[in-house]
Parts: C-alpha cells; structure tokens; sequence
C-alpha cells in the first residue's frame, strides 16, 4: 500500500513586508506557511515562491517551520544572501522567540544546553543524543506566569532543527500546540503551535550598521 503524502495546509494569510531597502526585506512569514516548497507539488505554495512575484530576486538564508511564526530576513542579492549567510554561520545573529509553555517554570531565567541529532527512524523529529547530537544552546527568561502554562522570551544561541521545540520538553514543559514533542494535554491546549520569532538584529551588508526587526506575536 502506497503511502499517501502529506499536504500541508494553504494559509490564506498576508506576508507583511516590515522592513525594505534594495538589498533586504524583513517579513512576517505567517503560521502554516512553508518557508520553501515542499516535495509533493501541492505543497509548492511557500514564502519564497509569494515573495518572488514581486521580488524575483529573493532567496531564502534561514528558515521557521511550517508551525512557527514570525520575523524573517529576506536577501534580494547574492551579495546580501553570502553576507548574512556567514553571520548566521558564526552566530552573530540575534534571534528572539515568545512561547507559551505548559506548566509554571520555576526558574525567572535559565539556558538547556544539550545536543540535538536528527531521529532517523522518526523523521522530521530530532532527538537529544549525546553521541552524535551536535551542540545546542537556548537562553530562557519567563515573562508571565499562569495557572497552567508560563509565557517565555527564548532566545537560541544556535540554530538547530526543532531547537526550541525540544529543548523544552527537555525542561519539563512543552510548547503548547506542539504535535511532535508536546504530551496530549500540552498539545490540546492550543490550536496551533505557540511559537513566534519576535526579534532579529544582525549587521547590515551594505551599509555596515546594525539592523534590528520587530514582530509581535498575536498570541
């Protein structure tokens, strides 16, 4: 029996466009919008083919998930694209994610650093690996407390795939709205994920200064 490939869900909502100049946007990708197409052709629909309509230039120099929100950088040129690229490589990018999380975090701030492998026999899923896991590093600071979840300001040192998903659950409280990592009760809490990247600042390449970028969650 053939396995039948996963369609991802068509957001209908907007790319807002936050921040242009000739060489860069920064955007609003939506939640439940691929950043780049998928495999199957119904799930060509994606950031970078939108953005390209009006913008042919534009490439793709990192990624959120399909489930995750937020704040991106869009290069317009090849020079853009090598400059950011290489200050993503050498974490000189500062990102900021706003999550709700289940339970109440006791500590204000903390940082859960364990290394993350890919999960071969459960892909896309990652795992904490000790082995063959590379490093992997999140800074946390609660910013709200509740009965049963805690609002948190994360910010990730390195950029590893599903990095923030599962450093915590590796702490003891899932992203609400999480369907890999998230126990039932975690995941029913919310409709979708609750994960938004809210901030990036990074050195422009053309001008030298330094950019920052804002986007508040809606959650």
């Amino acid at each position: 029996m053939t396995e039948q490939p996963y369609l991802v869900p068509h957001s209908q909502e907007e790319i807002t466009i936050l921040y242009e100049d000739e060489n860069l946007l920064l955007v609003r990708k939506p939640h439940l919008l691929l950043t780049i197409p998928g495999r199957h052709p119904l799930n060509k629909d994606c950031l970078i083919t939108r953005l390209q309509q009006n913008y042919p230039s534009a490439s793709i120099v990192h990624r959120l998930d399909l489930d995750t929100s937020g704040i991106m950088v869009i290069p317009l040129n090849k020079a853009t694209h090598s400059h950011i690229s290489r200050q993503f490589q050498e974490r000189r990018v500062e990102k900021s994610y706003y999550a709700i999380v289940y339970g109440v975090v006791e500590e204000d701030q903390g940082e859960i650093d364990l290394p993350i492998a890919p999960d071969w026999s459960r892909r896309p899923r990652q795992k904490i690996c000790a082995q063959r896991g590379k490093q992997a590093l999140t800074r946390f600071e609660v910013l709200q407390r509740e009965a049963d979840r805690s609002r948190l300001l994360l910010k990730p040192v390195t950029g590893r795939s599903h990095q923030l998903r599962i450093h915590m659950r590796e702490l003891g409280h899932p992203i609400l709205g999480c369907d890999m990592y998230a126990h039932d009760e975690a995941l029913k809490m919310s409709p979708r994920l609750l994960l938004h990247a809210t901030a990036l600042a990074f050195t422009h390449p053309a001008t030298g200064d330094w950019l920052s970028g804002e986007c508040p969650a809606d959650f």
